[in-house]
């Protein structure tokens, strides 16, 4: 026998439901249960729209919401300026939220994004995303857990918020609420977001956050054991938990109601489990069939969430089973004219229509803080009169001043506050600007970069600390896959603007090994749209962190990444200072533009070799200079500062006037910087020689063994003698 279809099933049952007189129950709100009926109709049946319009060419992603239209309900239970983070299957609360709000079109709206339309008003035709401003639904992707920690971020700060001199763009009582899959609970994301949820909860830090798992039993094609989802989500302490049923809509508007009133008024987490189930496979390409018999499909349509529904409202005699099947006629009709409507839909026709988002620059007035603030920062010696500075007091004075003229700033990160830091790069930000403004975290990157995405949302300009660069690796999708498609996928309209500070690369002596010495900085130039700086010298570090958190305010990501063996270096050669300056006050730095983005530095005036380097690359180029000029090699040291995107033509206008150059790399041969350099100088027609010399493809052993796979002096020097030699 054939699989009966969902939709078959639904008008069947419907049809042959015995006709009685009298009301068998009655409702509290029949008002309220037609309006989430509407919701899910409405939802059922766009997804039915989208499966059509795939077979006809003309959508792309058909992810649906089927079984899970119970969802509305928690729609129903806030408020519509609430902020949502939404599962890829909450369709019906789209349609409840949407009703909410006057002038809203959410049929229009998801038919146009599953049909990548630039009619699309949220994501421009980049996506088929659950997102609307106008509604407060931030859009996510293919979520499997990984905006959890942004969900997270985005409640901690609306509690911290309220003690802050700074207005975000929520309203203050506000829940933030955000969906997730049984399946997505096992992820790491997810599992670290509920842990600093707790974590948060336990210490009595407000954090008004509602999680809503959806519990459909089955991840893709994989089930989940019985029994687990509960006990998990059970298991987190401090967090208030429910369950409800997406088969007994009464009661489930009533759970999510009393869910949704304790986390506003009490501002604390809380967990929504709700049982559902998922109708038509996991997408358009899934052959349930292939994993599941006809039999488990079919058992699981008495559980249909629309049909819960009417059932109540027949049973409480608000409509009797004809109206309940007419209604839903009558929706279908309304979602297939308009799907049916779509032709010609006009599409992104360019990369650069494409890509604007991640691209386009604002102008953005920085502020200037006020003299108390200044004075709150420093006391009565600014640092501009202290004297020549390193690199780390350099970087220290500019989170000062940045905190001073921003009081929306927020410095954030393990050991940042009461410590200052592990090198004292931080030291005494806590004890000028106090805990609001800069606090330690929990023990885990996914949850201060989750921190720092929420927080940006929220109005805030978040300034949080990797440790180490080696310790990024594992929540570096924080940065790819939430905080640098943000803008993307909401076609600029939302953006987490954000400076990541991080200490990296090699060269430490006497502490490191891998996880202390990491060269790897490939993930970060990968990510579309993120801005990535290396500061080399205290005489460009300031500026080069000003210009990201000037970028960090139009909305952009950008890391600025801070060599560790750098940070407390006093000399070039021994004894000669060389590497310390003056610090330069935020009133001048608006009239400098050598650290403008795409901007490099040039040291010296030698002709017979350009050095295109960066990071330690400078110094140690800068000595390899010394050493070749007493052999009568001159040459010019490049400081490339901006990682990516690389300053490629202001690169090519240098090198235009070197017969030779090298790129002096200290990561890897393999993905190393060098290579996008190489690539450049030959896509951008420089005419000479060009080689490069890098560090070996090794993670960095611990003590003096690192030496033989970090790139040294002596390589450069040797690299720069065979080029000079070949080219005579």
């Amino acid at each position: 026998m054939a699989l009966e279809s969902v939709d078959d099933h639904f008008s069947r049952v419907l049809r042959e439901r015995p006709v009685t007189d009298q009301p068998v129950g009655g409702v509290a709100d029949p008002t309220a249960l037609l309006t989430y009926f509407d919701a899910q109709l409405e939802s059922r049946h766009l997804d039915f729209a989208l499966r059509w319009l795939q077979t006809q060419g003309h959508a792309y992603y058909t992810i649906g919401s089927a079984g899970h239209e119970s969802n509305a309900a928690v729609a129903m239970a806030l408020r519509p300026t609430d902020p949502a983070l939404l599962h890829y299957r909450s369709g019906g609360f789209f349609s409840a939220r949407a009703r909410q709000v006057d002038g809203s079109t959410p049929i229009e709206d998801v038919l146009n994004s599953a049909t990548a339309s630039v009619l699309d008003p949220i994501s421009g035709g980049r996506h088929k995303v659950f997102g609307s401003v106008s509604l407060n639904v931030i859009p996510q992707t293919s979520t499997i857990g990984s905006h959890l920690p942004r969900a997270f971020g985005l409640a901690f700060a609306l509690g911290r918020a309220a003690g802050a001199d700074m207005t975000p763009n929520w309203p203050l009582d506000s829940v933030v609420v955000c969906s997730f899959g049984d399946a997505s609970a096992n992820h790491s994301t997810a599992v670290g977001a509920l842990n600093a949820s707790a974590y948060c909860a336990h210490q009595g830090v407000p954090l008004p956050i509602l999680y809503v798992c959806e519990d459909n039993g089955i991840g893709i094609s994989t089930k989940s054991p019985a029994g687990w989802v509960e006990r998990s989500l059970q298991s987190m302490p401090a967090i208030e938990y429910a369950a409800a049923d997406g088969t007994k809509p009464g009661e489930l508007l009533a759970t999510a109601k009393h869910l949704a009133e304790l986390v506003r008024t009490e501002r604390r987490p809380a967990v929504l489990h709700l049982k559902t189930v998922r109708f038509m496979g996991h997408a358009g390409s899934d052959a349930e069939i292939a994993y599941r018999t006809t039999r488990e499909i079919e058992d699981e349509y008495a559980l249909d969430p629309l049909l819960a529904t009417a059932r109540e409202l027949i049973e409480a005699g608000v409509l009797s089973a004809a109206d309940a099947l007419a209604r839903y006629e009558d929706v279908r009709q309304t979602v297939m004219e308009r799907a049916k409507s779509i032709s010609g839909v006009r599409r992104l026709s360019s990369s650069r229509a494409i890509t604007t988002p991640i691209t386009a620059r604002a102008a953005v007035v920085a502020p200037t803080a006020s003299v108390e603030r200044r004075a709150l920062a420093f006391g009565a010696k600014p640092p501009e009169l202290e004297g020549d500075l390193t690199l780390a007091q350099t970087i220290n004075a500019s989170l000062k001043d940045a905190l001073a003229a921003r009081p929306e700033a927020l410095v954030f990160g393990e050991d940042v506050a009461k410590k200052g830091g592990v090198y004292g790069v931080t030291r005494g930000l806590r004890k000028s600007f106090g805990g609001t403004q800069v606090f330690d975290t929990l023990l885990d990157e996914q949850t201060i970069l989750g921190t720092a995405l929420g927080a940006a949302l929220a109005g805030f300009v978040p300034i949080p600390e990797i440790q180490y660069l080696a310790y990024l690796h594992n929540a570096e999708d924080q940065l790819r896959g939430e905080a640098a498609t943000l803008r993307f996928f909401s076609n600029g309209q939302y953006t987490n603007g954000m400076v990541v500070r991080v200490a990296g690369l090699a060269y430490q002596k006497g502490f490191g090994g891998h996880f202390h010495n990491d060269n790897s900085v490939a993930v970060l130039r990968d990510i579309p749209g993120v801005v990535l700086a290396v500061p080399s010298h205290p005489g460009n570090a300031a500026g080069l962190f000003r210009e990201c958190l000037a970028l960090a305010a139009e909305g952009r990501v950008c890391v600025y990444l801070e060599p560790i063996a750098l940070y407390h270096r006093r000399d070039l050669h021994e004894g000669d200072g060389a590497w310390l300056a003056p610090y330069a006050p935020p009133e001048e730095w608006t009239q400098d533009t050598t650290s403008a983005p795409g901007q490099v530095l040039t040291i010296g005036d030698g002709t017979d070799v350009l050095l295109v380097t960066f990071g330690n690359g400078v110094p140690m180029s800068l000595r390899a200079s010394t050493v070749l000029a007493d052999e009568g090699i001159s040459s010019t040291v490049l400081d490339l500062q901006w990682l990516s995107p690389l300053p490629r033509e202001e690169l090519l206008r240098v090198a235009a006037r070197f017969a030779r150059v090298l790129v002096v790399d200290e990561t890897r041969e393999s993905g190393g910087v060098s290579e996008s350099v190489i690539t450049a100088l030959v896509d951008g027609g420089y005419d000479g020689t060009a080689r490069r010399v890098t560090s070996v493809d090794s993670f960095i052993p611990l003590g003096p063994a690192a030496d033989h796979v970090l790139l040294s002096e002596a390589d450069i020097v040797g690299a720069v003698r065979a080029l000079v030699s070949e080219t005579i």
